[in-house]
């Protein structure tokens, strides 16, 4: 028995497909960008960042996309942009997510800068335990984790989004790259600029008025 949401999309273009494939993923957050990386890097088997037709069919299903089984060829040409029968993981992410605009980066290379106390070029412990209030966190107020527990967690969740990306490792150490990368995934489920220039003075304190947490 088919559902109302697969009968929806049937007979659909490729442009409306996209739509509705971006809007079921950004309506999850970064987290729904991240989950369906995480998917994609686990059928990768090969190392190669693409993917087949057919592991792009059982992505969509186990990601419940609400994409009908007929209408997944559609949908996957129309991310083969360079026609060569499969889907390249990075093709994917710039279709779905986009990239920052020149004042959404701008913001995002501030709070960088102001984080890397020590002009390194990584930010590590030392440089953010003054802007990421980790004596609040629940965990450190019950005594279940110490302040630097919650400080290399915290650095982990930064590298997490281009290690799936890059298939790199984890070095406690938080580049502007993997920065950046964060906030592409966060920016995709934000469309207007002001809320996220607010989101980043509340996170980073960039214009000198905010708590720092």
């Amino acid at each position: 028995m088919e559902t109302a949401g697969a009968r929806q999309t049937r007979n659909v273009g490729p442009d409306a497909l996209i739509k509705l494939f971006r809007d079921k993923i950004k309506a999850r957050g970064a987290r729904g960008i991240v989950g369906i990386q995480r998917l994609f890097k686990i059928m990768d088997d090969d190392g190669s960042k693409t993917l087949s037709e057919q592991e792009f069919a059982k992505a969509c299903r186990d990601f419940k996309t609400g994409i009908s089984e007929e209408n997944i060829p559609t949908l996957f040409a129309a991310f083969d942009t360079n026609r060569d029968g499969t889907l390249n993981i990075d093709e994917f992410l710039m279709a779905i997510r986009g990239e920052l605009n020149k004042k959404r980066l701008s913001l995002v290379e501030q709070a960088f800068q102001k984080i890397d106390q020590d002009g390194s070029g990584y930010l590590d412990v030392n440089d953010i335990k003054d802007s990421y209030r980790a004596d609040k966190h629940p965990d450190v107020i019950e005594g279940k984790r110490t302040e630097e527990q919650v400080l290399i967690e915290f650095l982990e969740t930064f590298e997490a989004h281009l290690n799936l990306r890059e298939n790199t490792e984890s070095d406690g150490r938080v580049s502007l790259e993997e920065f950046t990368e964060y906030y592409k995934n966060i920016a995709s489920s934000i469309d207007n600029d002001d809320y996220f220039a607010l989101m980043m003075n509340n996170s980073w304190n960039l214009r000198g008025d905010a708590s720092p947490y």
